[in-house]
């Protein structure tokens, strides 16, 4: 945290506080995978907002991509052990939101 951002809520929101990032976090909880299987688990996600999600993920250091050299390319994402981290918070809000629709 840094004096522009104070608050350890507005800290943790401003990494994973969009509409994708949480779901992109929450099926990584389960071990790598390549990103069209990732794509197709996030019902609604474009091309263009999936990529732009795992790069921003990736540069702050929640998952990591590994590419491997073969024809077609395959891509491979991962939670961080920083990724990691974040596990009770995201099985938190799944249990969160199955109790709540169920209301």
């Amino acid at each position: 945290m840094n004096k522009d951002n104070s608050c350890p809520l507005n800290y943790t929101m401003n990494l994973i506080g969009t509409k994708w990032k949480p779901l992109i976090l929450f099926h990584l909880l389960e071990g790598g995978l390549r990103s069209g299987i990732l794509q197709k688990k996030i019902p609604g996600i474009s091309n263009k907002m999936f990529t732009q999600t795992v790069r921003d993920l990736e540069k702050d250091g929640l998952i990591s991509r590994k590419v491997f050299p073969v024809v077609p390319p395959k891509v491979e994402y991962r939670l961080s052990t920083r990724g990691k981290s974040l596990e009770n918070i995201l099985r938190s809000l799944d249990k969160w939101g199955l109790q709540d629709s169920q209301d």
